[in-house]
């Protein structure tokens, strides 16, 4: 009841699951995008579910920048709206992040390398695929600081010599689609509140290559951010990524169950689209 006492009206208190190494844990943490080699665990990561406040952010957005957060809430409404038509958002959507990054960075140039929608179907459980993906309830951070790098060589080889002597930066776009989340929202934790100690490199193994993302450790500094009934005119800015050193360089992610939502709320959908963001062309 003590905790309760100082949360706002939107503020929740929820349960996240942060990093816990396996039996399995010996060998460096890893994971597959895909089925793994036979005999082998799709991950040697575990959970460690520590319950945590998520702050509302609503009224205090201005005080939440990329550079000192590490994330931004940001009003930009879409001509999309549906997001159902794979060709429509590679052409007219990836348009629209390009300007917005540009816009909010004032950076010169924009890459976008990819994008993941979110949209489970009603009472499916299974595994994860493309048209039927849940939200990622596990602390993380999309890119390592080489894996980031990495990326711009593997798909900008011709210009990133000269692209990497500049500022770069990875920023993920995120964004809910067709109503306001309720369940599970996007909660973003203050880089100011990150210590090195707490990231925690995991090699993840596609087919053909390996890149590399940050598990979390448990720390009770981290101060943890959503938007409450963020609506699909409104999205998040989440950088991965910072060349820069001198100012927030990345922050911690993940969906949260939220028990304050209503039961008869839809369900979550969600695109987020991930851009290299240069300062030079």
């Amino acid at each position: 009841m003590a905790t309760a006492a100082v949360l706002t009206p939107h503020d929740v208190p929820t349960t996240l699951n942060y990093y816990a190494p396996t039996d399995d844990s010996a060998e460096s943490p890893y994971s597959y995008v895909q089925t793994p080699p036979e005999g082998r665990s799709r991950t040697n990561v575990g959970t460690d579910p520590r319950p945590v406040v998520i702050h509302d952010a609503r009224g205090r957005e201005h005080e939440l920048t990329l550079d000192t957060a590490g994330f931004q809430f940001v009003k930009y409404p879409s001509a999309e709206s549906t997001f159902d038509d794979e060709e429509r958002v590679k052409t007219e959507y990836y348009k629209e992040v390009e300007e917005l990054l540009k816009t909010v960075t004032g950076a010169k140039r924009v890459f976008i390398f990819d994008h993941t929608i979110r949209r489970r179907k009603p009472g499916d459980a299974g595994e994860d695929s493309p048209e039927n993906r849940g939200p990622v309830e596990y602390v993380h951070i999309d890119q390592t600081y080489d894996a980031s790098v990495a990326r711009v060589r593997y798909h900008l080889p011709a210009d990133a010599d000269r692209l990497l002597k500049g500022r770069v930066r990875l920023i993920n776009v995120w964004r809910p689609i067709a109503h306001p989340v309720a369940h599970h929202p996007l909660a973003v934790s203050d880089w100011r509140t990150l210590n090195a100690q707490d990231l925690v490199p995991m090699r993840l193994i596609y087919p053909h290559r390996e890149g590399g993302t940050y598990s979390v450790r448990y720390n009770p500094a981290h101060k943890w951010y959503y938007l409450a009934d963020q609506t699909p005119e409104e999205v998040t800015l989440i950088k991965c990524y910072d060349s820069e050193e001198d100012r927030a360089r990345l922050t911690p992610h993940t969906a949260f169950p939220d028990n304050t939502a209503p039961k008869d709320a839809p369900h979550r959908q969600s695109i987020e689209v991930r851009a290299l963001v240069f300062d030079t062309e």
